[in-house]
């Protein structure tokens, strides 16, 4: 048992295993051609499309691709792709890497490596909330590739995504946003939006009182972090289910930080977890957690790694991407769901990445260093 495996939502295909029902139980993802041969290091996802991009950094998407989010796609109006395609940004020049990757609702945002091998290519692909929208010529969707951007000697350390916004985190702790800013997502705008409040390109950040170290995006929230030791938060945009009434002033000792749509989780070098924000369907840690060696957050369910190898998730599973038993509402709630564990794989297995979308999760598991 090695390879990537989807669980949750999928009424577009945006799991790639082969179908479009949903499932509650991990299914192995299917390629539409080759497998790659480097394991899948990053997944992202919208809210009808998934992108996957491997340690070489290539990408491949699956799922809905009519809003343009998927790169270029033949007949892209008339496609959904149930197993997943390479993606392409560009038919005129061979790219780089991929370093990072970020999607909203319907649209994702890719950050490229030029030809010094930093990450300072950034393509847009996708509806016009985030702003520098795909080029519409006839039925085809081209990315577009952000002009000045990011400013000359920097390169992008860390992207992050909401609803419709996206933010950038530059190595020198600059931030820049853009897309739909009207909650204060985007920090104080000025002039910088059209009449509908939206940023057409990237907008630094101003009055951020530290260097940050990475970013993290709620549906209209955004959180901003400085370096482990450090550790002080900003929260920027609604605070709705009190995500910037209850943040804490810093937390030093932190390892990983995540957010779903209405609640941000931080995972300290203990193992604990601390998380604020929205727990109507069970989101927020339930108590008696193991400790913990890794956390990623879905639209409003999470996913987890304990230091043991279990993979556990909670929150809300209504499409069975928290795993087959729910309670009403689909709901796992004050308690949490083992989706996959080291006990029950052959000895040298590993679970080497997770991820958590718009209702879908995703293990990928080595053994002895093959992949599949």
């Amino acid at each position: 048992m090695e390879g990537l495996f989807a669980l949750g939502s999928n009424g577009s295909g945006q799991l790639g295993i082969g179908h479009q029902e949903d499932v509650s139980v991990p299914k192995q993802v299917e390629f539409a051609n080759e497998v790659p041969k480097d394991p899948v290091v990053a997944i992202a996802a919208g809210g009808n499309h998934t992108i996957l991009v491997t340690e070489l950094g290539k990408a491949f998407w699956a799922g809905d691709p009519s809003s343009g989010a998927c790169g270029i796609v033949e007949d892209a109006k008339d496609t959904k792709a149930s197993r997943f395609q390479e993606l392409i940004l560009s038919t005129s020049e061979n790219l780089g890497p991929v370093a990072h990757v970020a999607c909203t609702w319907d649209a994702s945002v890719f950050v490229v490596r030029d030809g010094c091998n930093k990450a300072t290519q950034v393509y847009v692909c996708g509806v016009p909330d985030v702003g520098a929208t795909a080029i519409s010529s006839g039925s085809d969707l081209r990315p577009t590739l952000l002009k000045d951007f990011p400013p000359s000697g920097t390169e992008i350390q860390n992207l992050a995504a909401g609803f419709r916004h996206i933010v950038a985190v530059l190595d020198n702790g600059d931030v820049y946003g853009w897309g739909n800013g009207r909650k204060g997502q985007l920090g104080d705008l000025g002039d910088a939006t059209d009449s509908k409040g939206v940023v057409r390109h990237p907008h630094k950040l101003g009055g951020t009182p530290f260097k940050v170290a990475k970013a993290v995006c709620c549906q209209y929230t955004t959180c901003l972090i400085s370096e482990p030791g450090d550790g002080r938060i900003l929260v920027l945009g609604a605070d709705k289910w009190e995500l910037k009434s209850a943040a804490p002033a810093e937390i030093p000792d932190w390892n990983m930080i995540s957010a779903s749509w209405g609640g941000i989780y931080i995972l300290q070098r203990n193992g604990t977890v601390i998380a604020w924000g929205r727990n109507d369907h069970g989101q927020l840690p339930p108590p008696g957690l193991p400790k913990l060696d890794r956390i990623v957050a879905g639209s409003e369910h999470i996913l987890t790694v304990t230091e043991d190898g279990d993979v556990l998730s909670w929150g809300w599973g209504e499409h069975g991407n928290c795993g087959p038993q729910t309670e009403k509402f689909g709901d796992v709630k004050g308690r949490w769901n083992v989706l996959a564990s080291l006990k029950h794989l052959p000895e040298g297995s590993q679970i080497t990445t997770i991820g958590a979308g718009c209702a879908t999760s995703w293990i990928n598991i080595t053994a002895d260093g093959l992949f599949l």
